[in-house]
């Protein structure tokens, strides 16, 4: 692997954005065979320790894309205050893997597990407004003023109101209703909020599709590797829009 920008190679490895990664290098904590090292500097990671806060840090020549179907129970990061397993576990690769499209200890479906920095930033900052479809049981039928709220958008507790999202009826069972949400924001326990908030407490979450990708027939706890025409297409999603000249 040829020299690269270290901002470049930090993001590779799913530290954050490059504009993120640039002002880690800025404020010094970046070093380079032990050289605090400033913007525009490069790196061969095959050969060159690039750290980070006294951390090395490990950038893969080989991308990996794998489709997992969280099950409920399984923590979306590594959190050492919260010893449960995650979906790194289910995966049980030794190359670090960055969740894209992280969801709650209660809910399931479809994550994309990566550690090609560069998409996953691209699928997860919220200026993308990306869309993520799930699949939502509440508990109870919802009426057609409820159904136009939601899709509307919701102002919360505190101020804030959601996106508009396309919300509409799968089915009715047992009282209560299955739902497809498809919205382009994804803010922590949004939809257990929203629905709480308009009077349609949440059973069930399971997403379904993040972007291009969709879930398919993948079993509770099952994954894969992606497909080249769907790396293709996530890429082709993803790609920012020209600027104007």
């Amino acid at each position: 692997m040829a020299e690269e920008r270290v901002q470049k190679l930090l993001a590779a490895a799913g530290i954050g954005s490059r504009r993120f990664c640039e002002t880690l290098i800025n404020d010094g904590r970046v070093k380079v065979n032990g050289r605090v090292i400033g913007l525009g500097d490069k790196a061969d990671p095959q050969k060159d320790s690039i750290v980070l806060d006294g951390k090395l840090i490990r950038v893969s020549t080989k991308r990996i894309y794998i489709a997992l179907n969280k099950p409920k129970g399984y923590l979306s990061d590594v959190d050492e205050t919260h010893p449960r397993p995650t979906v790194n576990d289910l995966v049980g690769l030794d190359e670090p893997l960055f969740a894209v499209g992280r969801l709650d200890l209660e809910s399931e479906g479809l994550i994309l597990m990566t550690n090609d920095g560069e998409l996953a930033n691209r699928l997860t900052h919220p200026r993308y407004e990306h869309e993520k479809e799930y699949e939502v049981f509440v508990i109870r039928e919802p009426d057609e003023e409820q159904l136009a709220i939601w899709s509307r958008g919701v102002v919360m507790e505190d101020g804030y109101r959601t996106l508009p999202a396309k919300v509409e009826v799968i089915n009715n069972v047992n009282n209560g209703s299955w739902l497809r949400i498809t919205m382009r924001e994804g803010k922590k326990r949004q939809i257990r909020k929203v629905g709480a908030r308009i009077g349609l407490p949440v059973g069930q979450i399971k997403r379904v599709r993040i972007g291009t990708l969709k879930l398919g027939n993948l079993r509770s706890g099952e994954w894969r590797y992606l497909t080249p025409k769907e790396v293709d297409a996530l890429k082709t999603y993803t790609k920012p829009p020209k600027k104007n000249s």
